[in-house]
């Protein structure tokens, strides 16, 4: 085990994650522009598809972090669209309930999504998609559909980069994570996003705050919220993972390590 992997398990994540959040969310112009500058330099971030590529007109990093696109940057496409700018870490068939992680490691939908829901996409699809602090950190529905309930599920916050998921056994159903439950005309999906190490937490558009870090929510839609394909799920304030399940088995026509774009088409359209 590498000694990255064995300082997350000793450092006290969520303590990290909300000391981090306190300086990301502070609008003092000096501590703000600092850190953004230095994102920007070193992971080279295109602010030219930005909405605003004044650094300076971000009021805190979190704002910068959480950017939006110019309008009609990224057209929906497919029956299945990216949710997310990132590069594909695993996608593939659901096979007895496991979902691949990375080579040699698997872990089960009913973890992952906390519920007895799990039982619909035991014979699905799946695709997991790693959002770099470089990406854009918005994530949108794959396909049109009525989102039925959403929980926040509390847990662990390791980071969920490449090399922790190749070490890191169910590092994706033990890190928190919010998790969306949709009925589509394709049938069933589930959306999940998964908080990391130094996130400062995931937010939606139908709640007013990030959802408070260690605290178990279930939200239910009554009636379920229609949101159609490409419509804004929410935003990560730090980098993170997007994992997008469906009942049934698609032909992937992207693969491990593919850089995909939001809206990109990700299944191959049926003969």
């Amino acid at each position: 085990m590498s000694l990255f992997i064995k300082l997350q398990y000793l450092v006290p994540q969520h303590l990290l994650s909300r000391l981090v959040g306190v300086v990301a969310s502070a609008e003092i112009p000096w501590i703000k522009n600092t850190f953004i500058k230095v994102i920007v330099r070193i992971f080279a971030v295109d602010m030219s598809e930005a909405e605003s590529a004044d650094l300076a007109s971000y009021p805190s990093f979190n704002a910068f972090f959480s950017r939006r696109l110019k309008p009609g940057l990224r057209p929906i496409e497919g029956r299945v669209s990216s949710p997310a700018d990132g590069c594909v870490s695993a996608c593939g068939d659901i096979t007895n309930n496991q979902i691949i992680q990375a080579k040699g490691i698997d872990y089960s939908v009913e973890k992952l999504l906390a519920s007895p829901r799990s039982t619909r996409f035991r014979h699905g699809s799946f695709i997991t998609i790693y959002l770099s602090p470089k990406d854009y950190h918005r994530v949108h529905n794959p396909i049109t559909g009525d989102l039925g309930s959403g929980t926040y599920v509390p847990g662990k916050l390791f980071s969920v980069n490449d090399a922790t998921a190749r070490s890191v056994p169910d590092l994706f159903a033990d890190n928190e994570r919010y998790v969306m439950h949709f009925d589509t005309p394709q049938g069933a999906m589930a959306v999940v996003m998964v908080g990391a190490m130094i996130v400062a937490g995931i937010q939606t558009p139908w709640h007013q705050a990030p959802y408070p870090a260690g605290k178990l929510l279930d939200e239910t839609f009554t009636p379920p919220r229609h949101i159609a394909q490409g419509e804004e799920l929410g935003k990560f304030l730090m980098g993170s993972t997007a994992i997008v399940l469906l009942e049934k088995r698609v032909s992937w026509q992207v693969s491990a390590n593919q850089l995909v774009k939001m809206g990109q088409s990700l299944v191959l359209s049926p003969p």
